[in-house]
């Protein structure tokens, strides 16, 4: 044993037996002292230790918090998957609802179709749809919508076929305008980005007098496109030297195609 540790007990022993063999009187009162002088420490453990109980305690109550946090965020996601399932089937209804009113309500014999494909590069030329050989599509059927003229059939496959849309400079329609003696070609523009792109009216007389507003219409020449399916409105007109152009804006919404149908032949309305 050192001798630090022995001098220490020998002293403790010592104490002890001092403090025994004095009077009860003494004893009181050295007991009285001992308790004053480590009460501070006494009552500084009690406070730490109901400051300790009261942290464990908080803790606890976190971690429950956090748990039912957990549970409430898990079904916060649950019902946003729920309400964006519920929103697509409100608009693939909405969509089958317009393909049955526009089919009860068209004169030509039509087959709906779904855009299934769509590339960033060609937005405006080009969209690939659900039907093809196997429903009787064949080149050069005109595709419309709800709202007017789409483009035509370009390449059909078995079961898909590729559109050609109006807003590619590709795709060239006879068009007249309403109210109008006016006759000319209409077609989409090259290098348009931004935006649903407008489409030129070209070949129009040199002093047409048109107006902000007015409907274009297909003319039916050409035995393509069946005559009086709407193409767009008058935006505004150019006049050049030998003719005038007008500027047409789309009367379908080529940013959001859905819904088209494809019209089965080009002379046989639907019975």
């Amino acid at each position: 044993m050192k001798p630090l540790n022995l001098i220490a007990i020998l002293l403790f022993v010592s104490g002890a037996v001092w403090a025994l063999t004095r009077s009860e009187r003494t004893v009181r009162e050295i007991q009285r002292g001992y308790f004053a002088a480590i009460s501070p420490f006494l009552k500084s453990g009690s406070q730490t230790e109901a400051y300790a109980r009261s942290f464990l305690d908080e803790v606890q109550h976190s971690k429950v918090l956090e748990a039912e946090l957990g549970a409430v965020r898990g079904e916060l996601g649950r019902l946003h998957i729920i309400e964006s399932r519920y929103r697509e089937l409100e608009r693939e209804n909405d969509s089958l609802r317009h393909a049955v009113d526009f089919k009860k309500t068209t004169s030509f014999n039509v087959a709906a179709a779904q855009v299934i494909r769509r590339q960033p590069t060609t937005w405006w030329q080009t969209v690939e749809i659900d039907v093809g050989e196997e429903r009787g599509i064949g080149t050069q059927l005109a595709v419309l919508s709800n709202d007017g003229l789409v483009g035509i059939i370009d390449r059909p496959a078995k079961d898909r076929s590729s559109v050609i849309l109006l807003t590619d400079e590709a795709c060239q329609v006879s068009a007249k305008v309403e109210n109008s003696p006016e006759v000319g070609i209409l077609s989409g523009q090259r290098g348009q980005f931004e935006g649903t792109p407008l489409l030129r009216l070209k070949f129009l007389s040199k002093n047409a007098a048109l107006r902000a507003g007015q409907r274009v219409l297909t003319t039916g020449r050409g035995g393509i496109f069946q005559p009086n399916i709407l193409l767009g409105t008058i935006v505004s007109v150019e006049k050049g030297a030998e003719d005038s152009e007008a500027l047409v804006r789309p009367a379908v919404d080529f940013a959001d195609l859905g819904t088209v149908f494809v019209v089965l032949s080009n002379d046989s309305p639907k019975k």
